[in-house]
């Protein structure tokens, strides 16, 4: 079978020049590449409306098949447009896209968009060990939860997950999981980068794996693909676990 994945920047494959920076999807193939292949046609920049106007969801719809994991997941680029609002144009480009993996046979699988790492609070503004996480994404995940359980979908909660991986790690210690340079560190942001939105490889790698992991809790891989099962089942909130955390910690 495979897994296909329709999403912005933060699951993309990023271009070789940006590298160590990665979206989720880059890391997916080596926790699932024994019972599903990967392609993963999410884009920088990308909205549920755009992704469309670029022909990309089309080539997806060609590549899947009855059966097919399609995951889709969207809301930092849409919240940039005023008629992409969480509860209108948003919504309802994702009720067509659910509608249309159906069609074909295969699986829509809604995730929340991963948080940005934006921490607010401490003296002048800046992060500190009394910072709070701000909700950055509004009421796109909100949404996202909403419409798993209407439509009775599967679903990855990625903003549940990230955010508590944020404040556990701390904010000195969840720089890590984004791209930060200094000065003259980096050939292609030779000014240097302080990037909360996009994955490091450490980041990513960490997403992907709890992608795969919520992707097994709910049926999905050896002995549970495209059960009945599987097919309907919700995931409405994640769980950070100890492994997890212990395996950000030795990075």
């Amino acid at each position: 079978m495979k897994i296909l994945l329709a999403g912005d920047s933060t699951v993309a494959n990023c271009p070789t020049y940006e590298y160590p920076m990665s979206g989720w999807g880059a890391h997916l193939p080596r926790h699932v590449y024994s019972w599903a292949a990967v392609h993963n046609f999410a884009k920088g920049g990308a909205s549920t409306e755009s992704f469309r106007e670029e022909g990309l969801w089309g080539q997806l719809l060609e590549t899947a098949a009855e059966g097919d994991l399609v995951l889709i997941q969207f809301g930092h680029n849409d919240q940039k447009k005023v008629h992409l609002a969480a509860r209108t144009g948003y919504a309802a480009n994702l009720r067509t896209m659910v509608a249309e993996v159906r069609d074909l046979g295969a699986v829509p699988v809604l995730c929340t968009s991963v948080e940005r790492r934006h921490f607010l609070g401490g003296p002048a503004g800046h992060s500190s060990v009394d910072s709070v996480l701000e909700d950055s994404l509004e009421d796109y995940p909100d949404v996202v939860r909403e419409l798993a359980l209407e439509l009775q979908l599967p679903a990855v909660d990625l903003n549940a997950w990230t955010r508590a991986l944020y404040v556990e790690l701390g904010v000195a210690e969840s720089q890590s999981l984004f791209c930060h340079f200094g000065s003259g560190e980096h050939a292609f942001w030779p000014a240097g980068l302080a990037d909360n939105t996009h994955f490091s490889q450490r980041g990513a790698s960490l997403v992907a794996a709890e992608v795969a992991a919520q992707l097994g809790r709910l049926g999905f891989g050896p002995g549970g693909a495209g059960s009945q099962d599987s097919a309907t089942a919700v995931l409405p909130t994640a769980v950070l676990t100890t492994a997890v955390l212990t395996t950000a910690r030795r990075g």
